[in-house]
């Protein structure tokens, strides 16, 4: 009886990872999408991201159910209990970045609708960290793999770089072009959009780590440095 419990237990958590990496995948293609609709000028896909993010939300909410049903009658302890616990925490990032995804989509519908006009270099660029990011992490926690969860984390400072340097490029942009301040203006969020897809991507890291090794990496810089103010006071 007890074994088969077990396996039942193992069977709901097996269902659980696959539930969570279904919806990764929605996700990042939606970011795909919203970020190739920019690029084409494509307003119809950008809708079809738009139209579907109902999807992810329902899906965070079935995750979010299971889990707290998991943790209810189970009662799981030790690396159990920290991946349930981590899988609750993921959805939310996951589910806000389909939210950018969102966001994206809906800047590249304003800007469908006017005179064409090229993207900046740096957005191929920062397009791609990004969604690496994501993906790895997204890997990682399927993987219960460290190492990669890592190398997502140190991503993230040069993902930030190329956002300040879109942020410089377009003010340049628009001093030189004022005509064109509202685009370069949607053009700045699409950029600051894809930097908060590399920050969810990195809280993910983190709660992968947490998850195999059971240390809370979470703002550890600025913990070190609250505790050398304290000991300088």
């Amino acid at each position: 009886m007890t074994d088969h419990i077990s396996k039942h237990f193992d069977e709901q958590l097996s269902h659980l990872k696959q539930q969570i990496l279904r919806m990764a995948t929605m996700v990042e293609e939606a970011i795909s999408k919203s970020m190739r609709a920019l690029a084409q000028r494509d307003s119809s896909l950008a809708e079809q991201v738009i139209f579907n993010d109902p999807r992810v939300d329902k899906l965070e909410i079935e995750i979010d159910s299971a889990s707290l049903e998991l943790l209810a009658l189970r009662q799981p302890v030790a690396r159990d209990l920290r991946f349930i616990t981590t899988s609750l925490k993921i959805v939310k990032d996951l589910e806000r970045v389909g939210d950018l995804a969102v966001d994206i989509a809906e800047r590249a519908v304003e800007i469908s609708a006017r005179p064409e006009m090229k993207l900046l270099p740096g957005y191929p660029m920062i397009a791609e960290a990004a969604q690496k990011m994501l993906k790895d992490a997204v890997d990682a926690f399927v993987n219960e793999d460290v190492e990669l969860a890592r190398k997502v984390l140190y991503a993230d400072d040069y993902v930030d770089m190329l956002n300040e340097k879109l942020f410089r490029d377009l003010l340049c942009y628009m001093s030189e072009n004022p005509a064109d301040v509202s685009y370069a203006s949607h053009l700045m969020f699409v950029a600051k959009y894809l930097e908060r897809v590399g920050d969810h991507s990195s809280n993910i890291a983190e709660m992968v780590v947490f998850m195999v090794e059971g240390r809370d990496i979470r703002h550890l810089e600025k913990i070190a440095r609250l505790k050398e103010e304290g000991e300088e006071k």
